[in-house]
């Protein structure tokens, strides 16, 4: 890869010592998957429609023989699948997209962009979510027929349980979004008893043969500066900085890589934002990215020690911290010990404690060790089924495409033995008892409806430190995405919060 960052190394060692030791890793254990059900699939012939319609989609959606059935109505939500269970089976709408060489279609007024996943009216972009955009996409694909409900459950919520009132509130809002309603059906048409159609006159525009996940545009990537510094235990830490202006230092959090994070749709809006206006340092924390994989270490105490020492490689007195996701906690226990040296704290989709510290009862302690053991046992087999439904987990709203991106990510910035890793220190990560002990002010950041890190952890942070306020932003992803509705209100709250100290 060819990186246009600028790479110094400089060797400098931290004063601070080493105190605490990892948590200890229980031992991982599998888990069976039981075998999919068997279609069944029926049409009469008395029911038969003006249009044509697939025949494995009429009938019932399955059969579940009672003795195996592995679901049924309440489950698990819509909005999620478990652990080691895959998400949706068809494939993404950008993937078929491409196969059928169209990537906006146009209709009326509306431009649906399959590529940026957006709606457009009259030239405006209309907000609908994900799941309103896959029905509304795959009606339009398939306008030359009639669409069962089964093929749309099948189609946009997979293997998941999803009641039929699920999928008349995502076609109401679709009809909404593009202008027709129940009664009119102008776009939208219901054939009672079998399925939908979509009747518009569509205009289909060919792709270009390399879109992919879109990168947004950033500025700062030039003035990127890579260095090194070793910590007493031997361990190279890759550090960076970027922009220019008063400083402002992020904490690692989750599988970073200095030079790949530019050319990511996951992370280039993160670090072009935090470095506009200001002069960022960031570092890949040990065992991933640019600094060393081979390490032994996974501590909170480690990671710690890992900032002091960049910040003093650096050579910086006074700054603000953010934190992001598990970084938070690292943030934390930084501004505890140097009081005197943070001014202010962002903690963005940040918690107290990990799964398994913060899991209360039973139930919640045995679904977070097994959630754990089937992450161990996964990634150690380097299971792609099991990687998409982990970037579900931190992107439920973003489209597939992005899923793949995220999971390139991963495997481009660490070995699946580091994974483990560093999963079992998450879940074991508990900053609870030192968090009041923050003496600056704090704005903890956080996505409302977050999969991977509940909203519960920013209200409990909230209660914890004295001088801190709470800011909600509506979305679900664990990583809040440049194109996501969310994202220019996040950047703002986060500039604002930064010069007013």
């Amino acid at each position: 890869m060819t990186s246009r960052s600028t790479i110094v190394t400089s060797s400098k060692v931290s004063a601070s010592t080493r105190a605490a030791t990892s948590p200890p890793i229980p031992a991982p254990s599998t888990t069976a998957r039981l075998p999919r059900p068997r279609r069944v699939s029926s049409i009469a012939s008395s029911s038969c429609p003006r249009w044509p319609v697939r025949a494995d989609h009429v009938g019932s959606r399955w059969s579940l023989p009672a003795a195996r059935s592995w679901r049924r109505s309440g489950d698990w939500p819509e909005t999620a699948a478990p652990a080691g269970l895959s998400p949706s089976r068809g494939g993404s709408t950008l993937r078929r997209s491409r196969e059928d060489g169209v990537s906006v279609y146009r209709f009326e007024d509306c431009e649906l962009d399959l590529r940026r996943r957006e709606l457009r009216r009259a030239g405006v972009a209309v907000h609908v979510e994900p799941q309103v955009f896959d029905v509304l996409a795959h009606l339009i694909r398939h306008r030359d027929r009639v669409v069962t409900k089964t093929e749309l459950l099948d189609e946009v919520w997979g293997d998941r349980f999803v009641s039929d009132a699920t999928l008349t509130s995502r076609l109401k809002a679709a009809r909404q979004a593009v202008g027709d309603d129940g009664r009119g059906q102008r776009l939208i048409a219901t054939v009672h008893g079998v399925g939908y159609r979509f009747c518009g006159d569509v205009v289909g525009e060919e792709a270009h043969p390399d879109a992919g996940a879109s990168l947004p545009p950033v500025r700062h990537r030039d003035t990127q500066e890579i260095r090194y510094c070793h910590s007493p235990d031997g361990v190279s830490i890759a550090y960076a900085t970027s922009g220019s202006g008063p400083p402002l230092v992020k904490a690692a959090n989750w599988l970073t890589h200095l030079d790949i994070e530019w050319q990511s749709p996951i992370w280039a809006h993160w670090i072009d934002a935090l470095s506009h206006g200001r002069r960022l340092v960031r570092y890949d924390e040990r065992g991933c990215g640019l600094s060393d994989w081979e390490v032994t270490d996974f501590s909170l105490d480690a990671w710690v020690e890992d900032l002091e020492l960049v910040v003093d490689s650096v050579g910086l007195e006074r700054f603000p911290l953010i934190g992001l996701s598990q970084g938070g906690a690292v943030a934390i226990a930084y501004a505890v010990r140097h009081p005197d040296r943070v001014t202010r704290l962002v903690l963005v989709g940040a918690y107290a404690r990990g799964r398994m510290q913060r899991a209360a009862t039973v139930e919640e302690r045995e679904e977070a060790d097994l959630d754990l053991r089937v992450a161990r046992v996964a990634w150690r087999r380097d299971d792609p089924a099991y990687r998409q439904v982990f970037a579900a987990q931190f992107l439920p709203d973003a489209p597939r495409v992005l899923w793949e991106a995220f999971n390139q990510m991963q495997r481009a910035t660490t070995s699946t033995d580091n994974v483990v890793h560093f999963l079992d220190a998450f879940a074991h990560l508990d900053v609870s008892a030192i968090a009041p002990q923050v003496a600056c002010p704090t704005l903890i950041a956080h996505a409302r409806r977050d999969q991977r890190v509940p909203e519960s952890q920013a209200r409990e942070l909230a209660a914890l430190i004295p001088a801190s306020v709470l800011h909600l932003v509506d979305s679900g992803n664990h990583i809040v995405l440049h194109d996501d509705p969310a994202w220019p209100d996040l950047v703002r709250r986060i500039d604002h919060f930064l010069v007013a100290g």
